[in-house]
């Protein structure tokens, strides 16, 4: 059975070309955009529907810079492993609705459902157009069983959540902050681990989100716990 931790609850001038120079600058531009125009006719390049406003390349582990859309198995390891973390934590903050007697622990619940709710979509989306697993439902990768699950980092056992499902008010409370601290720690480590190895921009981006934020929730728990 796993043990719950309890805590006490101006920038430069640049000088002025002179008259002619900048006259025969404008002239030059000019006779070069109506090349280019020229060129821009039928049997140019095809129109790449915005492909060109495209994220920027990203910079792998090794430092160099990586093709946008690019990705590494360390991407698809973060997304893979994330989606049923975040599940969790949906889960975990479901059951404040009826249970908390805390108007903190219910706007952090509703918060947390704000953002990780959108971030299981758009990892699914990744994983989807990398042709990889996503993870399944209420469960785990195809083919993973349950205690590959839970020995992610943070992940409550089976047992923590019926304890959890059972507690009311103040007892609910403090259960629900110590196990959702737990969880962002793991969520944490995670994401640390994806902005030191993946290569995708937006995975990495992502990354750096969570880090932010669950670092604050993190804080903020610590601080409703001391307030018991």
């Amino acid at each position: 059975m796993k043990q719950i931790r309890t805590f006490r609850m101006a920038g430069a001038v640049r000088p002025r070309r002179p008259f002619a120079r900048r006259a025969a600058l404008a002239a030059v531009t000019a006779t070069a955009a109506l090349a280019l125009a020229a060129c821009g006719g039928d049997g140019g390049a095809p129109d790449r529907g915005g492909e060109g406003a495209s994220a920027p390349a990203s910079t792998g582990a090794d430092g160099g810079t990586a093709a946008p859309g690019a990705h590494n198995a360390q991407d698809v390891a973060f997304a893979q492993g994330m989606i049923p973390h975040h599940r969790q934590a949906l889960e975990m903050a479901e059951l404040v609705e009826g249970r908390s007697a805390s108007a903190g622990v219910k706007d952090l619940a509703a918060r947390i459902r704000g953002a990780q709710d959108p971030e299981i979509r758009t990892m699914t989306g990744w994983l989807t157009s990398w042709d990889e697993p996503v993870p399944e439902a209420g469960g785990s990768m195809p083919g993973m069983d349950h205690s590959e699950h839970s020995s992610m980092p943070g992940m409550m056992a089976a047992g923590d959540m019926e304890r959890l499902k059972r507690a009311e008010g103040a007892e609910f409370d403090r259960m629900f902050l110590a196990m959702m601290v737990e969880h962002h720690e793991g969520a944490v480590d995670m994401a640390e681990a994806e902005r030191a190895k993946g290569l995708h921009g937006p995975a990495k981006a992502l990354a750096d989100d969570i880090v932010t934020a669950q670092n604050a929730e993190i804080t903020e728990m610590n601080e409703l716990l001391g307030e018991d």
